[in-house]
């Protein structure tokens, strides 16, 4: 310990701690800290490990529901049952500042660490989703940025074995320093194949298992809890480098290893590494038996490097490494697996009784911590920071008369967009069928749906958030993120279940992001608990600003919701786009229509206006069961919802996003016009709770009594065609298409946007 730097308050507050918490850390010792212990304590007492900055107000969110099996934070993700002896175990987190430095490895290890606290619970991951924010597509680097993650989770997700089936990608100038990188994996997992994040029973042997420790990713978490600076681009040794096929194999020999029975808990080492994986589980075990603690010999610990210190040791982020604590005795059944998938399996410590994280290096203590001071809930710092309202500064856009518009061109254009022009060169780099367990396209359905083999269920999912709305108005936003992921969800027949959440935020420190995070929260929380959708888990990234270019731009708030759904029966899965000429096109919702927070607002005006569309909960409940019902009764033949572009955009995707089967639309809007701008409102409003189907013209009557039933307004206002398509209003044509004309501008607009051919 003698070589170790010296410490004191002036070292600590270089690693991100205050005066205070380093106070409170010599209190809690009795002692100065050493170095490594203040490494310990700088990176468990960050954003990014401790939440000491949200937890307060993420406990106000409903974490509890009779099919949950864990609750919120109890584990490495959230277990939720769906019948048949099986549940699900799904998890969102981001892997933001690593992508803004180095976007191919921060992207692909936010999807290899995303896997492993799924199988770590174990589950197999069957799918995974991402939800994707960039820059201006016209900026050079945005480009550089979007082809490096991308890139990074398809060939991580694509080598591993795992489809990616979903997700979503948004471009606004302010995520132009600061991209957001969500990553969801969804594993499925019999019930008495689970295992728990924890170390218990005094003298059991903990292993480390999978990759070598290097220098990479020391301080990841660290990083993660400050605000992106041109510096940052010197912090490339904090992102972590992954290998797929090493997880792979760590992935198959983990299941295998559950399946002797000698494991008696189980982590992943993401953030923080060593440390979090042995502080975390030692706590978890104090506070389910009174009593437990870790002592590991970091000299057994398997090297990358020479000369590796303790603090680099307990500190590094190295990819594909799990904490195991075996039943002792039978901790050689556990090495023989690994060993048999050509996986390093080590023991280095045990499990105590003195509630103590201990650890030596080199003969001696270089670390003697109480375990529960570490910890979320535990002696980690907890703040609530002030919250101060500040309207957005967006102006009222002053619209012009409908009568001086081009509704054709307005359309295009407005397909054109990248926000809404067709994703498929994204989602083309993924593999979407691996398993053979996809059961559409990507594109073809309003959520991703996989089947369950052996059952006749399905899983849906889904990842939704629309900045822009929660900018605008951070409760609403935030509540609107979940209502359109569970409109989602329903509109493929599946009813939504759990919910867990990447809510990606400025500085905390700021009165103004900390109110848009309480505000987003509220909502979220709101809209959960009328849809009965508790939260999981989740994640929470702060500090997503930027300094470059000598201002300071934080990103739009950003609440990804990610949800699962569950089918009763495959064979009931409704799709998104229109299946048979002649079938009647009915609407579903009727909200008082508004242009606030449009992309069409933005395309045409300049401006998002001054609020975000409104949301009725309990609309959206009622709308959730009508479709459910409709799905299970055979009513409707597809069903997609109104969102981003409005009605205009929606009728359009239902001709064009299945290639193989492309058919028109005749639409004739009711509308009493008594304002010059209705049109444009009718179009192109993102007014919510509003859901386009397809009927068989005979099956009309039955699908209005049901909605009747649910006081969901439903009105015919068209018929599918073989080909053509067109809108009019109050019977007056107002855009004419050919279906090749919808197509051209919808399907390459995102790669000319991006300059493809120059990558």
């Amino acid at each position: 310990m003698s070589t170790e730097p010296e410490v004191n308050l002036k070292l600590a507050q270089e690693h991100g701690l205050n005066e205070e918490e380093y106070a409170k850390i010599c209190e809690i010792l009795g002692r100065t800290p050493s170095f490594t212990e203040l490494g310990i304590y700088s990176v468990m007492w960050s954003e990014h490990c401790s939440y000491k900055n949200s937890i307060a107000v993420l406990k106000t969110l409903p974490r509890d529901g009779a099919s949950l099996l864990t609750q919120a934070g109890e584990e490495n993700a959230g277990l939720v049952d769906i019948g048949d002896n099986l549940a699900v175990a799904f998890k969102i987190e981001s892997h933001n500042h690593p992508s803004a430095v180095e976007p191919y490895q921060g992207a692909a290890t936010g999807v290899g660490g995303i896997h492993r606290d799924i199988f770590t619970m174990g589950a197999r991951p069957v799918a995974s989703l991402d939800s994707l924010r960039f820059g201006s597509p016209r900026d050079p680097r945005v480009r550089y940025l979007v082809d490096g993650v991308v890139r990074g989770i398809g060939d991580y997700g694509n080598s591993f074995g795992v489809p990616t089936v979903g997700g979503e990608i948004y471009f606004e100038d302010c995520y132009t320093g600061n991209p957001l990188v969500n990553v969801m994996s969804v594993g499925l997992v019999e019930h008495h194949k689970t295992v728990s994040a924890t170390a218990w029973g005094k003298g059991n042997p903990v292993l480390i298992v999978g990759s070598s420790t290097g220098r990479d990713g020391i301080h990841g978490a660290t990083f993660a809890s400050e605000d992106l600076s041109e510096a940052s681009e010197d912090k490339r040794p904090s992102v972590q480098v992954g290998d797929p096929f090493a997880e792979k194999l760590l992935l198959e020999a983990t299941l295998e290893a559950i399946a002797t029975g000698a494991v008696v808990g189980l982590q992943d080492m993401g953030a923080a590494g060593l440390t979090s994986s042995t502080s975390e589980m030692s706590a978890r075990g104090i506070e389910k038996t009174g009593s437990g603690g870790i002592e590991i010999d970091l000299d057994l610990t398997p090297a990358r490097e020479k000369g590796m210190t303790a603090y680099e040791l307990m500190l590094s982020e190295s990819q594909e490494r799990m904490l195991i604590v075996a039943e002792k005795g039978r901790e050689h059944e556990i090495i023989d697996v690994y060993k048999k998938w050509d996986v390093s399996a080590v023991v280095i410590g045990q499990v105590t009784d003195d509630n103590m994280l201990r650890v030596r290096h080199h003969g001696e203590v270089v670390a003697e911590i109480p375990a529960t001071s570490l910890v979320l809930g535990g002696g980690a710092p907890v703040y609530i920071r002030e919250a101060v309202e500040k309207k957005p500064d967006t102006p009222a856009a002053d619209l012009v008369a409908d009568d001086s518009l081009d509704f054709k061109a307005l359309s295009l254009q407005l397909l054109s967009r990248p926000n809404i022009a067709s994703k498929a060169w994204v989602y083309q780099q993924y593999d979407s069928m691996v398993q053979t367990n996809t059961v559409t396209p990507a594109g073809q359905t309003d959520a991703a749906v996989i089947r369950i083999k052996g059952t006749k269920k399905g899983l849906a999912m889904k990842t939704d958030c629309n900045s822009r709305y929660v900018y605008l108005n951070p409760k609403a936003g935030g509540a609107i993120a979940v209502a359109e992921c569970a409109r989602n969800i329903a509109c493929t027949g599946a009813k939504p279940l759990a919910v867990t959440n990447c809510l990606n935020f400025g500085n905390p420190y700021k009165p103004e992001v900390y109110f848009q995070f309480k505000s987003a929260v509220e909502g979220i929380g709101d809209a959960c608990r009328m849809f009965d959708t508790p939260i999981t888990g989740g994640n929470v990234s702060f500090y997503n600003e930027t300094s470059l270019g000598g201002g300071r731009t934080a990103i739009y708030p950003t609440p990804t919701i990610g949800m699962i759904g569950l089918l009763d029966n495959i064979d009931n899965l409704v799709e998104s786009t229109f299946r048979k000429a002649g079938d009647a096109i009915v609407l579903l919702g009727a909200p008082e229509l508004s242009l606030d927070g449009s992309e069409y607002l933005v395309m045409q005006y300049g401006t998002p206006g001054t609020d975000s569309p409104a949301v009725d909960l309990n609309h959206e409940k009622n709308l959730q069961e009508l479709l459910v019902t409709l799905a299970s009764k055979k009513l409707i033949n597809s069903a997609h919802d109104v969102s981003d572009g409005g009605l205009a955009v929606t009728l359009a995707e239902k001709s064009i996003m299945n290639r193989e089967r492309m058919l028109g639309f005749e639409v004739d809007l009711e509308c009493s016009c008594k304002e010059g701008t209705a049109i444009q409102k009718q179009l192109f409003s993102e007014a919510q709770g509003r859901v386009v189907i397809s009927v068989d013209p005979g099956r009309v009557g039955a699908v209005i009594e049901e909605a009747d039933r649910l006081n969901i307004p439903g009105r015919v206002i068209g018929k599918v065609t073989p080909e053509g398509a067109s809108i009019a209003v109050n019977g007056k044509p107002v855009a004419e298409f050919m279906i090749d004309e919808l197509l051209h501008a919808y399907g390459h607009a995102l790669e000319s946007a991006l300059h493809l051919e120059e990558l």
